[in-house]
């Protein structure tokens, strides 16, 4: 069963790569992109990275199940990997995914952020937590893996949800992890990444799957 305070949980795991597989995985990376030429439609846009790059996720993935469970002990693995690449001026702004269905199988219940390389200045990630009701739908836990009585809040993006969410009342919560750390937040919390105001953001995203 899954418990409401997996999809609001955070965790972090440090090392999540061992240096090797973080020389490798760039130099893959850096490699596709040449051949590609990909550059992102907007600072959300994210690249499926090759077969060799995923591998290289999964097994550090793999390795931090174990630290992962302690605060998402429902999880079970994670959907393939997306490549993120911000540039000075790109900013994600506010958003919250939700849970999409609640009955739905396998269940998402949160996000997976590795952070493969900070700017120099801005571009921090952060999470924005609040007790504002509107952000909450009327769907309860039925018929799902969810406990009882679970809530769930509206899938909010930029653009689209019932409240705007830079308008909505909220506390900022700001961090800057090191290269090579994994942040999983739940699915159900609001987050973004901070205008990057010199050098580059690039990190590689998945979801926890229960």
């Amino acid at each position: 069963m899954i418990h409401m305070t997996e999809t609001l949980a955070v965790q972090t795991v440090e090392g999540f790569l061992t240096p090797d597989e973080t020389t490798e995985l760039t130099k893959v990376l850096d490699e596709h992109l040449a051949a590609t030429g990909w550059v992102p439609a907007r600072p959300s846009q994210g690249l499926t990275p090759p077969e060799a790059a995923q591998a290289v996720m999964d097994a550090g993935l793999k390795r931090a199940l174990p630290a992962i469970r302690r605060a998402f002990p429902s999880a079970t693995g994670v959907e393939p990997w997306l490549y993120h690449d911000l540039k000075p001026g790109d900013e994600i702004r506010p958003h919250v995914h939700g849970v999409g269905d609640p009955r739905a199988r396998p269940q998402r219940i949160a996000r997976v952020g590795f952070d493969l390389q900070n700017a120099r200045r801005g571009g921090e990630f952060y999470l924005d937590t609040c007790s504002a009701d509107a952000l909450w739908s009327d769907v309860t836990a039925t018929g799902s893996d969810y406990a009882p009585g679970t809530r769930f809040v509206h899938e909010i993006t930029a653009r689209t949800g019932p409240v705007r969410l830079a308008d909505t009342p909220h506390t900022r919560w700001t961090c800057g992890p090191p290269p090579g750390t994994t942040v999983i937040y739940g699915i159900q919390l609001v987050h973004g990444v901070r205008r990057v105001e010199e050098g580059r953001v690039r990190k590689l995203i998945t979801t926890l799957l229960a």
